[in-house]
Parts: C-alpha cells; structure tokens; sequence
C-alpha cells in the first residue's frame, strides 16, 4: 500500500472507528499497534493519536527538549527499529547534546547503555502512552515522523521514577489534544545514477584515502553514488558479498568468541547502538533474538536480502563492518567489533568476520 492510499483510507476512519478496530484486532488476533495501524491502512503515529484522551497524550512539539527531560526517569527502555530489525536497550538518558547545522539539527546521546544518534528533523509527533496488557500497566513516551511511522519510544521499566514521569508528561503537555495528526507523504529515494557517470577512479581514490568511517556517508554524497552501488564496484579488497546467514552468524560467533560487538539499528530519525557482549540468542518463527539483560535484539531473518562485509581505512587502521540491507538496498542492521577512536580494531572481530561465508557466485556463460 502506498502512502496515498493510507491516507485516503486514513480518512474515511474516524477516531472512534480507528479505536474500535484497533480494540477488535488486539483482542482477536494479538496486533500490536504497529500490525493493526497496517491492518487498517494508516500508519502508527494516526492509531496512537486517535487514542488521545484515553491512553494517549499529545506531547508539545519541542522533542529536544522532551528528550532533555527524559534523565529524570532514571533507567529506561530505549526502542529504535525499522520494518526488519527492533534494537532495544536499558539505561538512563545522560549526557544529550544538540548541534544545529543552518536548518538541520541533530543529535547526540554518548553513555555505556544509551547511545543514540539522533536527526531532529524527523521527529514531527510526540505521545505519552499508558496502555494495560498481559504483563500490566506499560508507560511509554512514542515519537513519529511526518509519515506517522516510529522514530523512537522510551518505555518504563521496573526501576523507573514514575512520579517523574507523570511530571515530565505534565510539563511536555500539548495545549492542543487532537486526535489526529496530518500526514506528510515520503520523499521518494533519489535514483542512482548509472554506473558510466561515476567517477570511479576518483571515488576509489577517496575510499582509500579515508580517515575516519564518519567520513563514508559524505563520501557517497561527494560523488553521487548509493551505498550499495557502491559497494558492487569498488572492488573485494573494500567489499564483498556475503552469505544471508551473515548476520546470524555474527552473533553465534561474537557469543561464542566473547567478542565484544558494536550493533546499530536505525530508523529515519534516530539511529541506536549497542555496545558490548551477546549472549542468550533464541530463533523463533524466522528471527533471530537476542535475550540479554540490558540488549534485546529482534532481526527478521526473512528480510535480508543481501549482506556485505565492508572494510574502510581509518588513522586507526582498517575498520571492517557487516553491513545488512532489505530489497529496497535500505541499511537493516551492521555490526562492529567494540572500538574507540585510537584504538585499532579488535583480533577476535576481524577473525569473526573473515570466517563468515561469502555469497556463492555462479558463473554465466
């Protein structure tokens, strides 16, 4: 279903009747409110407004300075995904930095357990959520983009300061408690130039040259090219593809090895990152899990379409990644070995890495 089509439809259901249905579907087939919104063609940002005023409570537009707030709460669940990997991850939200680039502003949360990069540009609807199930009363802040999909959600835990919430949530109150937000349509992906008008020689130049993995996006930007683009030309030295049991694989490995690793899930606003072991890993129905203390990690296996092993220069040597991508070339996952900056990368990574399988390539007459 395309955007306009959620949105025509989004228009003939009404609060009360989006609130309905949502009841009926979590009752009589157990959809969370992402699977439902889809269900009902709309997105989740409109299921959750039209539920202001019973579980729901429109947060002012300052998401900065909601995010600000957020320390108060002590230890928190943060949850970042996207349509095939969920990252969730326990901490408290110290440390925030904001950077303003002309229009744009981003930014920064740095600390062992909450790591976040954070594009504020994105973040259009904020949400208090208080809804009751199976394990109780969950409280939960939820941000949405301009299309109404998740950007980012804060959830209690057992070791939150509720009072602190409930103080937060009354400060952050929106004047306004509407029951349906407007719609923006998504910008559609730019298309990738044709091979023959790269510079490939200058961009294999610049991939050599790197000094930082910070400088890779801005790379790709310089010289027109999309990643994965990227990545089918610039030779096996820099990239190569692997196996889809790469990502798994990773996991078993680094679990085994007790090699630290580095995960980063994304979503269009915020980018959330683990730093640290892995250990309970648990298949079920097509995902992968990791069940740990602090890190749960949920990777829809069905959805890799193609994993890459990437190795970029840097002042600290070369740092390797296992980029995996959806069938719209769109980033699901990457992993890292655990590094800081004048830190060469980690022995057990590298060897991990150059253990997984490569893609098989038959040869076409």
């Amino acid at each position: 279903m395309t955007m306009s089509e959620s949105v025509q439809t989004a228009t003939k259901l009404t609060p009360e009747e989006i609130r309905a249905e949502y009841e009926r579907l979590s009752q009589e087939k157990g959809m969370r409110a992402r699977n439902a919104a889809n269900e009902m063609g709309i997105s989740e940002g409109q299921l959750v407004a039209a539920r202001v005023g019973t579980v729901a409570t429109r947060l002012s537009d300052n998401a900065e300075a909601i995010l600000k707030s957020v320390v108060s709460l002590g230890e928190v669940m943060a949850l970042t995904r996207n349509e095939h990997c969920v990252h969730e991850r326990k901490g408290i939200y110290e440390n925030p930095s904001f950077f303003k680039h002309g229009p744009m502003t981003t930014g920064l949360f740095v600390n062992p357990d909450i790591d976040l990069r954070l594009f504020m540009g994105q973040w259009k609807h904020g949400f208090a959520v208080t809804e009751t199930g199976k394990a109780g009363v969950r409280k939960s802040l939820q941000f949405f983009d301009g299309a109404g999909d998740a950007i980012h959600k804060i959830y209690l835990t057992n070791h939150s300061d509720e009072a602190a919430y409930d103080d937060l949530v009354a400060m952050h109150r929106h004047a306004e408690q509407n029951t349906s937000i407007e719609i923006e349509g998504t910008k559609p992906k730019p298309e990738e130039r044709p091979d023959s008008e790269i510079d490939w020689e200058g961009f294999r130049s610049a991939w050599e040259k790197l000094k930082d993995t910070h400088d890779f996006f801005p790379m790709l930007r310089k010289f027109k090219v999309g990643r994965v683009q990227a990545l089918k030309k610039i030779g096996t030295d820099f990239a190569a593809e692997l196996d889809n049991s790469a990502a798994r694989l990773v996991l078993e490995l680094s679990r085994d090895r007790q090699c630290e690793i580095m995960v980063f899930v994304g979503s269009k606003g915020c980018i959330q990152i683990h730093t640290g072991p892995v250990n309970k890993l648990v298949e079920a129905g097509g995902w992968c899990n990791v069940l740990d203390p602090k890190f749960n990690l949920h990777l829809d296996e069905g959805g890799i379409s193609h994993s890459w092993v990437t190795k970029k220069p840097s002042v600290d040597g070369i740092i390797t990644a296992v980029e995996v991508f959806d069938k719209n070339n769109e980033l699901i996952v990457t992993f890292f070995g655990k590094r800081k900056p004048g830190v060469p990368e980690l022995t057990e990574w590298s060897e991990i890495v150059d253990s997984l399988p490569r893609k098989e390539v038959s040869n076409v007459a």
